[in-house]
């Protein structure tokens, strides 16, 4: 097995998340056990841009909050971990992305971007959905993490969910629920003991009945480069790639905004039941 280098790119938060993952002929990669789930947990905290976890793999991360303006930081950042690598764009085997569900406006930049240097330089594509990037994320930060009911807050009061099984024997994840979009007491708890990762959590509270089931909540169990490259290098060594010309966001959601009838009738059905909570 030659040489690979991978470019993994993810704006679907408020984060601009990048890493460039470098395994030399032979490596198996970053696994999920001992000293390399310290490694990739560690990275994933913001331990240093460039961290290297045995000879064979080394890491260059960057995983900074820039807001609505990571489209300004996103090329930037490749440009300083290929210099502190080493490396140039031409040594690129692939480019993953983040290709949802999340920002609107990030999932369009990140896409955008892995297409648009990909197809310049005649490499494939991996889209990784973000919802298992959080799972990745979870079973990184604690191997027993083998179940995970990945939860994003959606806004608009909805989150988007998925439900994810790591098939030890195969070494990838099944998807037992795809990516969906629902309110927080919606989303179908796990009939198995299961880690709770995302922001959902945090975002609803009690109204997320499903977290009261979980053995773990990860919190920090969220969209960023360093799981995203690592689940990327297992599709491109499977060959689950695309063509930069396939690149395309995973919106989940098809609309962006309540429309002003929307809003409205929320605002009302708020104003009744605060009305209501008054005359009791």
């Amino acid at each position: 097995m030659t040489e690979t280098v991978l470019l993994a790119l993810d704006t679907s938060t408020e984060y601009c998340s990048v890493a460039l993952l470098r395994v030399a002929a032979g490596g198996a990669g970053i696994s999920a056990s001992g000293t390399d789930s310290a490694f990739a947990a560690g990275a994933a905290m913001g331990a240093g841009p460039g961290i290297e976890s045995r000879s064979e793999v080394s890491v260059w991360v960057r995983h900074e909050a820039t807001g609505a303006v990571s489209s300004t930081r996103l090329l930037p950042a490749i440009a300083e971990l290929f210099d502190e690598a080493g490396l140039t764009l031409a040594d690129c085997d692939a480019i993953a992305f983040g290709a949802g569900p999340g920002s609107f406006t990030g999932l369009r930049t990140a896409t955008g971007v892995a297409q648009g240097l990909a197809f310049g330089l005649d490499i494939p594509v991996v889209p990784v959905g973000t919802l298992l990037v959080c799972a990745e994320s979870a079973r990184l930060r604690d191997p027993a993490a083998t179940r995970v009911l990945a939860a994003l807050d959606a806004r608009m009061d909805e989150a988007y969910w998925a439900d994810y099984a790591w098939d030890a024997a195969a070494g990838e994840w099944r998807t037992l629920q795809v990516a969906s979009l629902d309110a927080p007491e919606r989303i179908v708890a796990p009939d198995a003991p299961f880690t709770l990762a995302g922001n959902a959590a945090a975002a609803f509270g009690a109204r997320l009945t499903a977290a009261a089931a979980a053995r773990a909540i990860d919190g920090e169990a969220l969209p960023h480069a360093l799981p995203l490259a690592h689940a990327a290098l297992r599709a491109y060594r499977a060959g689950r790639t695309q063509r930069a010309d396939e690149a395309a966001p995973e919106y989940v959601r098809n609309k962006v905004a309540q429309t002003t009838a929307e809003r409205l009738a929320a605002k009302a059905a708020a104003q009744g039941a605060a009305g209501s909570e008054g005359v009791r």
